[in-house]
């Protein structure tokens, strides 16, 4: 397999038999967690590097559609959608896979907007703004119902 379609897939995790988007945006869960605890500078330069390494794999590949294997953009979007988070725990982790996933299922607005657009642009941006949408939708409960957020042990300190 070469680089662009590694990039492209997740690492293989789009190659999932079934529902490879959503086993993508669970899976990117794990290292978004971790990410989500060091400085905040450090989600942030991974959620740049999946979007460019994504642009540059799709584009590689000459991929016009969005094919069900591509999931770099949801390694990218639910990765943005933890900025909506103050710390880690399993609430938030849940709550903000939820409703970015209804959010990239959906598509309502923008979102649906950018799905329609062609190329490598197109299959990133949706997931993009549907991330950034539901970073701003988990920030605001987090705000009215903050110990909603806590009610798990956090997953770190």
């Amino acid at each position: 397999m070469n680089p662009a379609r590694l990039i492209a897939s997740g690492g293989f995790v789009g190659f999932a038999p079934i529902a490879p988007g959503t086993v993508a945006s669970l899976v990117a869960l794990v290292p978004g967690a971790l990410l989500l605890s060091l400085p905040p500078y450090a989600i942030s330069i991974a959620i740049l590097l999946a979007t460019i390494g994504g642009l540059w794999a799709i584009r590689s590949l000459h991929i016009d559609g969005d094919p069900g294997w591509v999931v770099i953009d949801e390694f990218a979007g639910q990765w943005l959608a933890l900025l909506g988070l103050a710390h880690v725990s399993l609430t938030g982790l849940l709550t903000t896979f939820v409703v970015f996933r209804i959010l990239d299922v959906v598509k309502p607005g923008p979102i649906g907007w950018a799905d329609r657009q062609s190329g490598a642009a197109g299959i990133m941006a949706d997931d993009i703004i549907a991330g950034a949408i539901a970073a701003g939708i988990v920030w605001a409960m987090r705000s009215r119902w903050p110990n909603l957020f806590d009610a798990f042990i956090p997953v770190t300190g």
